[in-house]
């Protein structure tokens, strides 16, 4: 009789591990993988690069900071904070 107890709690778990594998591999990987790489991408980047912010500024890196980066958009000069960078501008 506990054997057949210990076979349920296993058989109703096992749904349970399902959709938490299903979830990891379609949400939670490529999620992390995203940040990981948009971090390597805030990391390299030096004056000079272009950039694109999240609220759809282009501008251009003048001077990198540690929380922050100084950047022109045309005529403006003006500080950005690092996670604000959405992507770099490849030319």
């Amino acid at each position: 009789m506990e054997q057949n107890s210990v076979t349920g709690i296993l058989t109703s778990l096992v749904p349970f591990v399902a959709i938490f594998a299903i979830f990891y591999f379609l949400f939670i990987r490529p999620q992390r993988n995203q940040q990981k790489k948009h971090k390597e991408m805030l990391e390299s980047l030096k004056a000079g690069d272009k950039v694109v912010s999240y609220g759809g500024v282009f501008c251009e890196i003048i001077k990198v900071e540690e929380k922050f980066f100084t950047v022109r958009s045309g005529e403006s000069i003006m500080q950005i904070a690092r996670e604000y960078v959405a992507y770099k501008v490849e030319q």
